[in-house]
């Protein structure tokens, strides 16, 4: 297994003295990040997605090791809410592939409200170019956890979104696919939004219990606040290293 452990985003002014030195400029950060992690995962493409133009920049100045995960922009998932996917998936990836070989995972993350429906889901999923891009999705609605959607994912090649909040899985644990995607919300330990350790070692265990040694898994904390996810993230590649797990770099 490969383990790709990396945080949601890279420019928060808080992580400068954290993982930034002072010295290094904001403009140089995607650069000081890259010697220290070798995967991303872009969020604020969520917010606003950028242009073709941006992710060939993104791809011109990472090492060419490194993976780039994809946020899917919010009108595809809270505005259409998966409707009629098949204009803003293909604006999606016509943007992303900007990133050319760095392209790595594209998340859907759905809204709260966003109740189950297996057809909306299939179709959406049907839009994207198979089997060379993978998608993982994170619903967030309880009416999702069923037979039905997952034999959907897993007939699409897709993976089940694992999501961690306060320590806890707010998914099942499925596995529906041949790798994996975890994302770290927000923690437990004292110092909030920090995990401890013992759930960090609680999910290596659950991920090398649940995927091969020839197998891809992609974790990434999105506890940004206080440089949390920088320093979570570290412990948690040194856990994994510990159990035997091939994991890529991490400060």
């Amino acid at each position: 297994m490969t383990l790709f452990v990396g945080t949601s985003g890279w420019q928060y002014k808080e992580w400068r003295d954290v993982l930034y030195p002072p010295d290094v400029p904001m403009r140089l950060w995607l650069e000081e990040y890259t010697t220290h992690f070798a995967t991303v995962e872009i969020n604020n493409a969520f917010y606003r997605l950028p242009t073709r133009e941006n992710f060939e920049a993104w791809r011109d100045r990472v090492p060419g090791d490194f993976v780039v995960a994809v946020k899917a922009s919010r009108y595809l998932t809270h505005i259409k809410r998966l409707r009629d996917p098949e204009e803003p998936v293909h604006r999606l990836m016509t943007h992303a592939e900007g990133l050319g070989a760095r392209l790595g995972p594209v998340l859907l993350q759905l809204p709260p409200t966003l109740r189950a429906d297996a057809e909306l889901l299939d179709a959406c999923l049907a839009c994207f170019p198979s089997p060379r891009t993978r998608i993982a999705v994170e619903p967030r609605h309880d009416s999702w956890w069923t037979q039905e959607i997952r034999e959907v994912l897993e007939s699409r090649g897709a993976a089940l979104c694992w999501a961690d909040v306060e320590s806890r899985p707010a998914t099942p644990l499925w596995r529906t696919t041949d790798w994996g995607y975890v994302r770290f919300h927000v923690g437990r330990a004292r110092r909030w939004p920090h995990y401890g350790r013992q759930a960090l070692d609680t999910w290596v265990r659950r991920i090398a219990d649940t995927w091969s040694d020839d197998e891809d898994v992609y974790a990434y904390f999105n506890n940004d606040p206080t440089g949390a996810a920088v320093e979570d993230a570290a412990v948690f590649g040194t856990a994994a290293t510990s159990t035997g797990l091939t994991v890529t770099r991490t400060p």
